[in-house]
């Protein structure tokens, strides 16, 4: 949500305006830039070292995010990368946004300690127009909040040690998971809970911060397991580049648990969290509207879920899986609002006995939500207040396999929401297996985002007569995409994928000026292409010691349709680096110690002057016996930069030293 800076607004008068600052401050303080599995192999309910599993093995990882069924990750027809267990242990990561930066085809930029724009193929946002693009999903349950379509990062956690796996789709997945999934899908999954038997305690402690987590998990007999977990984590203010303070420090608490029991063909999950946090807003710590000082209260969020998941094996490879959900959400952003939010979501999934040539699976979801908002501020408000919502889709998705080395993949969904009625989100793919190490994949899809609360329902002030007066006009942006693939392992030693892609968007948001130039709405009156490339490889330079890597290339255009006067919706793209690049060596010395560096380049953001940077990380680990791990992590060796926001208000990340401890038993 943005107003723009042309020569427009001179004819308003509100270049200056009071409430004009209002409608800024509400986004930037609020909202988010606002504010049946297979693994890797373990031993002993850890994970094995990364280097000792061969590429290929490493192929054979089975994923189930591109097709919703088990396949290996060398047959994905789709632009896909695992972060795997390991991979996040040798990162040091200790939060979701810094392991989801392993993705080279993720964009990832911090806000503040706490907050983070995180997207795929661009259109990561700015202050005033969060990323909207990105389905999250979290062991089935998704966590994109329809307040604005996108993710409250400050309110996703998990025991990090207990992910298994990390799925990132770069691309339109909308057929297979609906609305939102426009430019990618991240689907986070953990360990069965019998892989964590044993008590586990993690603790790090560095500049920037401190966390601590304990998980305990056991038999529950009769084919039954569980874990319980409890985390705290610690967040330290941070600064500018000119050493002004950035208030962002906060804290968060969430306990949970999962229990898994499998009986014959049958397999059941009940999982869920607790959660409680605070943080600071990252902004000046008053603004002046109207000659009054707008104090800045630290934001509060909590909440709690829980989800159940039933499967059943079918004779001759079928499967039956139900799904249900609860999320309740409740969050306070004073003085502007306060949030509360219930979830209640329902899946079936069946995945038919291959018949002929046909792999087929067929599905529905019924969600509805209840958001309540407490409107505490005269200058900014979400009318109507209260709203249920109802999303409702049938989705089918048929593999034929034409030939014994190529496939052809059909699907399509038919999604209703309350604001624009059935979407049809329809999706073909061509994968040809050219040799047991080559494949060779084409795809074409459509899909839309929705629009959220904060696209239909924003006004400026909280009363007539209005500013900001919603967007009742606004349309489901459009997205069609079209892709050209190649995932392969030339060499034992050498396995590398590429894509190339285009995307045609259209309908996407603008802010209009109405024709009695005495108020904005929201219109869908701006239309772009994206084209782009984006790679990576593994090269096993020695026995013990593994290279990769890789990089994206984006080139975006974004202009307006007749009728539309909102001129600096094309500088969107100035939000997204037009290239980035990673390379990470992992190193086994020996001696129990193991020694990972990582290189990190993103290009500059032409709006808000964010230049570009390089960021080294590294990490020195040592298992002192069994189950005892040490380690000493160094983040942005390189030296400070910035990643996301205005100067003014721009955190610097700077030099962090982490010391962490693991112990099993």
């Amino acid at each position: 949500m943005h107003v723009p800076a042309s020569p427009d607004d001179r004819v308003l008068g509100i270049r200056r305006h009071p409430l004009r600052q209002a409608l800024c401050a509400a986004v930037m303080l609020g909202l988010p830039a606002l504010s049946a599995q297979a693994s890797i192999p373990q031993l002993s309910g850890q994970p094995t070292d990364l280097t000792s599993l061969s590429l290929e093995e490493l192929g054979n990882i089975q994923i189930t995010s591109v097709s919703k069924k088990p396949e290996r990750l060398a047959d994905a027809a789709a632009s896909v990368f695992v972060i795997t267990a390991e991979d996040i242990r040798r990162s040091g990561a200790r939060s979701l946004p810094e392991a989801l930066r392993l993705a080279p085809n993720l964009q990832v930029a911090e806000a503040s300690a706490t907050g983070h724009a995180i997207s795929a193929r661009g259109m990561n946002g700015s202050n005033s127009s969060a990323p909207n693009k990105l389905l999250v999903l979290i062991d089935g349950r998704s966590v994109y909040s329809p307040l604005f379509s996108g993710v409250f990062w400050d309110a996703q956690e998990v025991m990090l040690e207990d992910v298994e796996r990390i799925e990132v789709i770069s691309g339109p997945g909308g057929t297979l998971w609906g609305v939102n999934a426009v430019n990618g899908v991240i689907n986070i999954i953990t360990r069965s809970a019998a892989d964590t038997r044993g008590a586990l305690l993690t603790t790090a402690v560095g500049n920037d911060g401190s966390d601590i987590g304990f998980r305990y998990g056991g038999s529950l007999g009769a084919g039954g397991n569980y874990r319980v977990y409890a985390r705290h984590t610690r967040w330290d203010r941070g600064e500018t580049a000119d050493g002004t303070t950035v208030d962002d420090a906060g804290h968060r608490t969430q306990v949970g648990f999962r229990t898994d029991w499998q009986r014959g063909n049958d397999g059941l999950t009940v999982e869920g969290n607790v959660y409680d946090g605070s943080e600071q807003q990252p902004a000046p710590g008053a603004l002046a509207i109207s000659g009054v000082d707008l104090i800045l209260g630290d934001v509060s969020n909590s909440g709690a879920n829980l989800t159940a998941r039933w499967n059943r094996a079918l004779a001759e490879g079928g499967s039956l899986d139900l799904q249900a959900y609860y999320d309740h959400t409740r969050r306070t952003v004073p003085p502007l609002f306060g949030e509360r939010l219930d979830i209640l979501d329902f899946q079936l999934q069946h995945s038919l006995r291959p018949l002929g040539v046909h792999s087929l699976v067929w599905g529905m979801n019924a969600r509805q939500s209840r958001d309540k908002v407490e409107n505490t501020s005269p200058y900014f408000a979400f009318l109507p207040a209260r709203v249920r919502q109802h999303w409702t889709s049938l989705f089918a998705q048929d593999e034929l396999a034409l030939t014994p080395r190529l496939r052809l993949t059909l699907g399509a969904r038919l999604e209703r929401n309350d604001y624009t009625g059935t979407e049809f989100l329809p999706n073909a793919r061509l994968a040809w297996k050219a040799t047991p190490n080559h494949l060779f994949w084409m795809a074409a899809s459509r899909t839309v985002r929705a629009p959220s609360r904060l696209d239909r329902d924003a006004h400026v002030p909280a009363a007539p007569p209005y500013l900001l007066d919603g967007g009742d006009q606004v349309r489901s942006e459009v997205a069609k995409v079209y892709e050209l693939g190649y995932r392969g392992q030339p060499t034992p030693r050498l396995s590398w994928s590429a894509t190339i892609f285009h995307n045609d968007y259209d309908h996407l948001r603008t802010q209009e000026i109405a024709p009695s130039f005495t108020y904005l709405f929201f219109g869908s009156l701006m239309e772009g292409h994206a084209d782009g490339i984006e790679g990576w490889g593994s090269f096993q330079a020695a026995e013990n010691w593994r290279l990769s890597g890789g990089f994206t290339v984006l080139n975006e255009r974004f202009r307006l349709k007749p009728g539309s006067n909102d001129a600096a919706a094309p500088g969107r793209k100035g939000f997204d680096p037009t290239h980035t690049w990673q390379l990470r060596s992992s190193w086994n010395l020996g001696g129990n110690a193991e020694l990972d560096v990582g290189l990190r380049h993103v290009g500059k953001l032409a709006r808000d002057d964010v230049p570009a940077y390089l960021a080294v990380d590294a990490r020195l680990g040592w298992k002192l016996a069994p189950g005892t791990e040490i380690s000493l992590t160094g983040r942005n060796l390189s030296g400070g930069h910035g990643e996301y926001r205005t100067r003014a208000l721009r955190r610097e990340i700077g030099r962090t030293v982490i010391f962490a401890l693991a112990w099993t038993m």
